[in-house]
């Protein structure tokens, strides 16, 4: 084997091994939001099934308020000791995040403490994940080549998609092959946990074997001790902005159209449970094949074009396709209205990790990414699910509508006055 095929080769290898891990990571994230509909009386024995859903929705809420530490706790790790530990350490919290789940018991069993250990786990799991986004994001974008950054970190968003297809995708055996609703209830919603925690060790596995990056080991030799400091990353305080609002609207609409959804169609559009994973499940699956689609795409045209199609038309048109799906009787159109809503999206998902990592040098790229990032979603993407229950029990669902849509359009604002980053690529800098 020649030198440029073992280059080659190990890129592939890397792209693969970190892609995979991300995947487990996600997957153990969106198994609680998947299997909320079934736990939520284990924990929280209200009578009303908005009520329970707002305390599950609560403590999703709460394990974001977690991924500023664990942007800025594994940022710090991958810029100052290497990004392959850093991703190897966070996927074993997020195991233990999902044993936790699997094994507590219910709230008739042991009363206070049940919810208590919920939020343990959560806890734990948003510290993990908050790491997870900006070292993976780093980690991808350093290894790809110049002219396909944008379609190898577009995997970025297809392992964390498929993370949650993984979810629903066992959730849809359980519900129509394995179990009937009531050994849901009662003690199935355990299994997909137990599986996480099988998966995170499966990936930490492929993690060992990882090499590091290049541009790692390249600022690895230069003595800075403030690299990977808050402090350091304060002295770029436009690219952190641009972070923050490039991710607002995005980040809202994403876990609107792919977290929230499921219970959306349940509690709003009325269909039955398995009617809105199945809904879920196509059309996400549909969703991760366009992210590498798009994501080439902004290798030949940049990033920009795509950032402000998204912007436009969110703006738009997320109040129309949002009502209309609530109104609508008929399990295609719903899935038809969400498929529009996903597409739009793409022109954010399927980019903004390699916009985020041109931004930021080597030596501080991971806090960069990850703790702005973080910070915004622990805000806006975090919380999307309760506000949307919020705003419905209250009798007003359509101003949600109106929320995500002037959360976009700020990010609209940002998209246009932008540089393209293909273009001014800080990634280029990396071995000079």
């Amino acid at each position: 084997m020649t030198k440029q095929e073992n280059i080659s080769s190990q890129r592939l290898k890397a792209i693969i091994g970190g892609s995979i891990g991300n995947l487990v990571e996600w997957y153990d994230w969106y198994a609680y939001s998947a299997f909320s509909l079934y736990f939520s009386s284990a924990f929280f024995p209200q009578q009303d099934a908005t009520a329970q859903l707002l305390n599950t929705a609560a403590i999703f809420a709460v394990g974001f308020l977690m991924r500023p530490i664990g942007g800025w706790m594994f940022g710090r790790i991958a810029d100052k000791i290497g990004r392959k530990q850093s991703m190897t350490l966070s996927v074993l919290l997020m195991s233990l995040g999902s044993l936790l789940i699997a094994l507590t018991p219910a709230y008739n069993t042991i009363g206070v403490l049940s919810p208590i250990i919920l939020l343990l786990a959560r806890l734990l799991q948003g510290l993990s994940v908050g790491g997870e986004y900006g070292v993976s994001a780093t980690y991808l974008s350093e290894m790809a080549t110049e002219n396909r950054r944008g379609f190898y970190s577009s995997f970025q968003y297809v392992t964390l998609v498929g993370g949650q297809l993984t979810a629903l995708g066992i959730q849809l055996i359980l519900q129509k092959l394995l179990l009937t609703e009531d050994q849901l209830h009662a003690w199935g919603w355990r299994i997909p946990f137990v599986i996480g925690a099988i998966l995170s060790l499966i990936a930490l596995y492929l993690r060992k074997s990882l090499h590091e990056t290049e541009a790692f080991e390249v600022q690895k030799q230069k003595k800075n001790e403030k690299k990977g400091t808050v402090s350091e990353l304060l002295k770029h305080p436009k690219a952190v902005l641009t972070v923050v609002g490039l991710t607002l609207g995005g980040t809202l609409a994403f876990y609107t159209y792919t977290n929230y959804m499921q219970k959306f169609l349940v509690n709003t559009v009325h269909l039955s449970k398995s009617q809105s994973t199945l809904i879920s499940f196509v059309s996400l699956l549909i969703f991760v094949i366009l992210q590498p689609i798009f994501g080439a795409l902004s290798d030949k045209i940049g990033r920009k074009p795509l950032l402000i199609s998204f912007g436009l038309l969110g703006t738009i048109f997320t109040v129309p396709l949002l009502t209309a799906l609530g109104q609508t009787q008929s399990q295609f159109t719903a899935f038809c209205l969400l498929m529009a809503g996903l597409i739009i999206v793409s022109g954010y998902t399927s980019i903004n990790a390699i916009v985020k990592a041109e931004l930021f040098p080597a030596e501080i790229r991971a806090l960069g990414v990850g703790l702005p990032y973080a910070l915004t979603v622990a805000i806006f993407g975090g919380t999307a699910e309760y506000i949307a229950l919020w705003f419905k029990n209250a009798g007003n669902e359509s101003y949600f509508y109106w929320y995500i849509t002037f959360c976009i359009s700020i990010s609209l604002f940002v998209y246009l006055f932008m540089k393209d980053t293909k273009k001014t690529s800080k990634l280029n800098q990396d071995l000079n």
